[in-house]
């Protein structure tokens, strides 16, 4: 072993401009990369639990509620959102009715506002009860909007998607393009890995050889080599999850948060599982361009 770390370091002296360079690549790859995770699950986060299964929304009538199907200072009753449900229920082209009270509204009012002063001034009896409707086809929602939309209790009905969908679209464009890049910078830095091993592995090609006729195994040529890639390849990684630290920390804790408390920002659960992602990937990285490389020096 003591051999092995000795070659190991010996290389990673001798090709120290490459190594170097490696780690940058690496670094800038895999942070891209990191990033692109983060956006997928920003993304997800931002759309929230119902974002899936909502084509429809419909607002009950509150005692604040203005419009022709609400009486002043009356909430709608039992009887009208009984009615409103079964004609969702009965209608031809709803798939499913969820049903959203007031203390829903309120759970997840309390945990998107749960930093903000704001939340001091709310209650669940300020909140708004809702049904929340999926569509068999997405594209036939105006017979329902019209079936619904004079129905006593109800105070608005709204196609959340036609204002959800661009922000989503563009969001996921991002994310894609991120990731997209990162890809080829990783196949940069993948190249690179196989040159800097390459050429190690040629500067050393009669010693190779040597070890090869005395019979010395392949796991024990090509260690010195792994070893050598993953250095360089780890240092990347540790370098790209402490710029994610850093993303999480001064963009989105200090910046984003507190700026738009109206949505839910990831926390360092996620930025962990992207470093995970992230040293994975360095890892593959470092072992698959090694062995490709090294294969024709292990032959006698």
């Amino acid at each position: 072993m003591r051999h092995t770390l000795r070659e190991a370091w010996s290389g990673l002296r001798r090709n120290l401009t490459m190594t170097f360079a490696v780690i940058i690549t690496m670094w800038v790859s895999l942070t891209l990369f990191g990033g692109g995770l983060l956006g997928a699950q920003q993304v997800e986060l931002a759309k929230g639990r119902w974002y899936d299964k909502i084509e429809i929304s419909v607002f009950l009538c509150v005692k604040a509620s203005s419009g022709r199907n609400c009486e002043p200072g009356q909430d709608a009753t039992d009887a009208q959102k009984q009615a409103i449900r079964t004609a969702l229920e009965t209608n031809s082209e709803v798939e499913t009715v969820y049903y959203e009270s007031k203390a829903d509204t309120w759970e997840d009012f309390k945990r998107v506002y749960k930093d903000s002063p704001v939340l001091a001034d709310m209650s669940v009896d300020l909140m708004q009860d809702s049904f929340r409707v999926k569509l068999k086809d997405p594209e036939q929602y105006e017979g329902v909007v019209s079936a619904i939309a004079g129905l006593p209790g109800v105070q608005a009905v709204q196609d959340l998607r036609q204002y959800l969908n661009p922000l989503f679209q563009w969001l996921n464009i991002a994310k894609w393009a991120t990731i997209g890049l990162s890809l080829w910078l990783l196949l940069a830095a993948a190249l690179q890995i196989a040159t800097t091993i390459k050429m190690a592995a040629f500067s050393r090609r009669r010693e190779l050889g040597i070890m090869r006729l005395v019979g010395a195994s392949n796991w024990y040529i090509m260690l010195p080599f792994l070893i050598e890639s993953l250095v360089a390849a780890l240092a990347g990684a540790a370098l790209a999850c402490g710029s994610l630290a850093a993303i999480e920390k001064f963009l989105i804790i200090d910046r984003a948060q507190p700026s738009l408390k109206s949505i839910e920002w990831i926390g360092w659960s996620h930025v962990g599982l992207a470093m995970l992602g992230v040293v994975a990937v360095g890892v593959v990285l470092s072992v698959v361009p090694t062995v490709i490389a090294t294969r024709k020096y292990l032959r006698v």
